[in-house]
């Protein structure tokens, strides 16, 4: 008996041990925490800091006046999907395994809501493999709690290839770029459960009928009760408050301002007095909307506002100080229609058209505002010309988070040009795009080459020299034929056959 009390102590004061042992790990581990805000289409030239005139961001702007602005910062793709490939696996747009925003459609009819909210399987996008390792599972297995919040669209609901399993401790929001078409979806996804809201379907193809466009309850059914941000939102804010005694990493996509044009009344109000009386978009491509100019600013106003938020919960939990946030946008501005692309000057300093912005491989394609903000960290209102990619936020991530990747990326860490340190830099920049007819770009310094229509056949190089003309507008290749030759060959070391067939640009593969 004696002997059972005795061994019973030992194992309890063991248990003990552990536990003061874990509690003083988790105390020690002052690790910065990591929030990255992804906004999704937002131009370069659509927020304050970086030349808007219109739309109003002072949030976003506060984070470069108490940071750092990026200048020469580049998504990894000029859409969605392949872009947050690039960003989660640090691979570029030649090695990724998502290279465009292609559906699986093979599954079934994976456009219909109705479809979708019967059979689950039919949401989301294609997969990434089990054997890809993203920046989250580096993170988490290093001790960093990891949340998602926002738009995924790398995998479907009974795949893999979903949040929780690529190393995410915690997701809310959309699993699927489809059902991001619409801010009032029937659900959202909490980890790997539906989140049932308090709406219903409204399909792209009802528009408004003989409903008249300039009254208010026509668009009654396009406005109803669970806004998906703000859903979104509030567990961002929660997820912080949970985490807020151990080093954590927020990946919060957000999918504003992509469409559909729908923000909350407060912001629409505001900017409908501001700019005045304006024609309502009545197609069927998004859904309908009375004031298009004023809601498209009010969802980037919103994203403002919460950004705003986001930095007064991290205050309040006195985490503010150490916390790098980063600001940026997956890819250039829509130009559809109904967003009035030339009203706001969408891509800033670069051309406004539609070869030139989201989906092209331009500057107003693929050129993004990028802003770093860490208090004491990063000298306040620094500017950067630094060349980077989203391809570079993985071993930045790394070097923040003082680990020792054994990943292998393209990407370099921009960590020492936030701090003040020697930056290396890259000897280039690549991104290729199977769709828009065939895309390949390269930067390499102030040179900038473009093929395009490369599913025709191998398409001539075109080049420009940024310091002299960002807007393009000037091609001289046959000026510069040894540089052009140069960037031809870092074309083709750049570019590896996809694995899935779907994304070969057959030119690239002979």
């Amino acid at each position: 008996m004696k002997y059972f009390i005795k061994i019973t102590l030992r194992i309890f004061l063991g248990f003990l041990l552990l536990i003061n042992l874990a509690c003083s790990y988790s105390e020690s581990d002052n690790r910065p925490n990591i929030i990255y805000i992804l906004a999704d289409d937002l131009g370069y030239g659509e927020i304050g800091v970086f030349g808007q005139k219109l739309i109003e961001t002072p949030n976003i702007d506060n984070l470069a006046k108490t940071g750092m602005i990026f200048t020469d910062h580049y998504t990894g793709s000029p859409v969605c999907a392949p872009a947050r490939s690039v960003l989660l696996t640090g691979m570029h747009s030649g090695n990724t395994h998502i290279r465009a925003n292609g559906e699986w459609a093979e599954r079934g009819n994976v456009w219909s809501f109705k479809a979708m909210l019967d059979d689950p399987f039919l949401e989301g996008q294609r997969p990434l493999l089990d054997s890809i390792t993203t920046v989250a599972q580096v993170l988490h297995d290093s001790g960093y709690k990891t949340g998602m919040i926002g738009k995924w669209g790398l995998g479907a609901p009974l795949t893999n290839s979903i949040p929780n399993k690529k190393g995410f401790d915690f997701f809310y929001g959309y699993n699927c770029q489809r059902q991001a078409h619409t801010y009032y979806p029937t659900h959202l996804w909490k980890n790997e459960t539906r989140d049932l809201l308090d709406n219903y379907i409204v399909t792209k193809q009802e528009g408004l009928g003989d409903l008249n466009p300039y009254n208010n309850e026509s668009y009654s059914k396009y406005n109803q009760n669970d806004y998906a941000p703000t859903l979104m939102h509030d567990e961002a804010l929660n997820f912080i408050s949970r985490n807020k005694n151990s080093p954590f990493f927020l990946y919060y996509a957000s999918p504003i301002p992509h469409l559909p044009l729908q923000a909350p009344t407060k912001w629409v109000d505001y900017y409908q007095k501001k700019f005045g009386i304006e024609s309502p978009y009545t197609g069927k491509s998004y859904y309908p909307n009375k004031t298009p100019r004023a809601t498209y600013a009010a969802m980037i106003s919103y994203l403002d506002e919460q950004v705003g938020e986001l930095v007064e919960k991290l205050k309040e939990i006195n985490k503010y100080e150490n916390t790098l946030i980063i600001f940026t946008s997956d890819n250039g501005p829509s130009w559809v229609d109904h967003v009035d692309y030339n009203f706001f000057n969408s891509t800033g300093k670069f051309v406004n058209s539609r070869r030139t912005m989201k989906g092209s491989v331009s500057e107003g394609g693929i050129r993004v505002p990028m802003i770093a903000s860490w208090p004491n960290k990063i000298k306040s209102g620094s500017i950067s010309n630094h060349i980077s990619a989203f391809y570079d936020f993985f071993e930045t991530a790394c070097d923040v988070a003082g680990i020792n990747n054994k990943v292998e990326t393209d990407g370099i860490s921009f960590y020492p040009e936030m701090i003040g340190g020697v930056q290396a830099k890259h000897d280039y920049l690549y991104w290729e795009y199977p769709a828009s007819g065939g895309l390949q770009a390269i930067r390499m310094g102030k040179w900038k080459g473009i093929k395009n229509n490369l599913f025709k056949s191998p398409s001539k190089l075109k080049l420009f020299n940024l310091m002299s003309d960002e807007k393009e507008l000037n091609d001289i290749s046959l000026k510069h034929p040894k540089i052009v030759i140069k960037l031809e060959q870092k074309l083709i070391e750049a570019h590896s056959t996809p694995y899935l067939k779907e994304f070969i640009i057959p030119s690239l593969e002979q």
